[in-house]
């Protein structure tokens, strides 16, 4: 289920741009500031530096698990 994949990239404030949180469903592989970032805040020559800054992490979930849990638990 494409909705049970994110990556989710945590990008902190840089120049005069707020911090702000990314997710988007793409593959692990593709799990990076280049690939989630969208729109991207900065223009071309500062793309790189905002970037380094950020962290991405690829994130897996059941959402059968969590709902039978939920019924489980109810």
């Amino acid at each position: 289920n494409s909705e049970d994949v994110r990556c989710k990239c945590i990008c902190p404030p840089y120049k005069d741009h707020s911090g702000h949180i990314y997710n988007k469903n793409v593959s692990q592989k593709d799990c990076d500031c280049l690939h989630v970032v969208e729109p991207m805040p900065v223009p071309g020559p500062d793309v790189e530096a905002y970037c380094l800054r950020c962290e991405c992490k690829y994130e897996e979930r059941s959402s059968v698990t969590i709902k039978v849990s939920v019924i489980l638990l109810a």
